[in-house]
């Protein structure tokens, strides 16, 4: 048995898909340079030593705790209460899933974390995280993972133990995603597609916002609440909202959904929802309309998208000026679709709408076709397509030139 275990997982860009993975949409997804590590090594004492380079922190507790908690949420709660615990949970609850779901052995360990993903920012740190993790001690006990059986784990975790409502979209692209390449994820739930080689002088950069993000948060979680929610009003069963085509959904469903609906109201008309993570509250006026026709729309864009990107790969942009332009304006396009439905959903940000309207004024000129917001929302990361070493260039400029304006001093750029 191998005494020290070292393993890395990249963070990801979402590029298009973001929250509409929980749906069944068609994602497009790049890794990031980005990178958490993980290194895992025994100990003899029973104790579970974690320490995070970034944050100079440690977090101890006995790892036969584990095993006294019936469920993974009650698992959670106590992990939270340690000191550190809210961050040190992601590591914990990969090891109690692996315990659980593939019968490895629960015994000391020193752990230390390692990772320039930063946190909050939409580029998927927790998910890096989490892959890490599995992969280490997945070496470390010989246990065989499946196809995906690796990312679900990953998301199980982070769904039942730390309690985001995360789709599997970021543990599927912190896990397969390849360098160069966008990848295609049908969240149904995981059917990889083949990577897409990023045609060459296309570029998708992540400019920071400064606006921290958090998948935990209220917003996140009542967005997917009112698109499961739309679907119970749709009458769809066993099936996932996007395999409802925009045609379909104007001609036989968009009469059904009311713009808004109170919790407790729809508690007492159509009884709960089959989303097993999410919970409803009788309290919230929930936006079911726009959070339902989101994923609707969305795959059908990513799917063009798709497309497009497709074409330009095989022609390399290297035809007719006019054609070449009116195909990255397309993607531009599809990209500012995407932002401002997110918004329509209320997981928009004064600073995300700001870095996106700054791209569409610099607009092609500047060799800067589109952007959006991505992952979750509510603040993070802006995903810019850009052309050539002048997009690239501009495109820091333009981060700059915001960094100045709402004076943030250190903001990522992520490529």
């Amino acid at each position: 048995m191998k005494s020290i275990i070292t393993t890395s997982a990249t963070g990801r860009l979402d590029v298009m898909g973001g929250i509409a993975d929980y749906s069944g949409s068609l994602v497009l997804q790049m890794s990031i340079r980005a990178q958490t590590t993980v290194q895992i090594s025994p100990r003899t004492d029973g104790q579970l030593q974690i320490y995070s380079q970034e944050m100079k922190e440690y977090f101890s507790m006995d790892v036969q705790a584990i095993r006294h908690f019936p469920t993974y949420q009650l698992l959670g709660k106590f992990i939270r209460l340690i000191p550190n615990g809210e961050w040190a949970v992601y590591v914990v609850a990969c090891y109690a899933v692996l315990w659980r779901e593939k019968n490895i052995s629960l015994q000391g360990f020193d752990i230390q974390i390692t990772s320039n993903v930063p946190a909050g920012k939409g580029v998927s740190s927790s998910a890096a995280l989490e892959v890490a993790t599995m992969r280490a001690f997945g070496t470390f006990f010989n246990v065989h993972f499946k196809n995906t059986e690796l990312a679900i784990l990953a998301q199980k975790a982070e769904n039942l133990v730390v309690g985001a409502p995360c789709g599997l979209m970021d543990q599927l692209a912190c896990c397969f995603g390849k360098t160069n390449h966008l990848l295609p994820i049908v969240c149904r739930p995981d059917l990889l597609q083949t990577p897409i080689l990023i045609p060459e002088n296309l570029h998708f950069v992540g400019l920071d916002s400064g606006v921290r993000h958090a998948v935990s948060g209220a917003s996140y979680g009542e967005v997917r609440t009112a698109a499961f929610m739309g679907k119970k009003i749709m009458g769809i069963e066993n099936d996932y909202l996007c395999a409802v085509s925009p045609s379909v959904y104007e001609q036989k469903y968009a009469r059904l959904l009311p713009e808004t609906m109170k919790g407790a109201a729809f508690l007492q008309q159509f009884g709960g929802i089959d989303d097993p993570i999410s919970g409803i509250n009788p309290d919230v006026n929930y936006a079911i309309r726009a959070c339902t026709q989101h994923p609707i729309y969305e795959n059908q864009r990513v799917q063009r998208f798709q497309q497009i990107i497709t074409e330009i790969q095989s022609q390399r942009l290297a035809e007719d000026l006019i054609y070449q332009q009116n195909q990255l304006t397309q993607l531009g396009e599809l990209m500012a679709e995407s932002h401002r439905s997110y918004s329509a959903c209320g997981l928009g940000n004064d600073r995300t709408d700001a870095l996106v309207e700054m791209v569409r004024e610099a607009g092609g000129e500047l060799a800067l076709y589109g952007a959006k917001i991505t992952g979750g929302g509510s603040g993070g990361t802006v995903c810019v397509l850009a052309y050539g070493n002048k997009g690239k260039q501009n495109a820091r400029r333009l981060l700059e030139d915001y960094s100045l304006k709402y004076q943030e001093k250190t903001l990522a750029f992520f490529e």
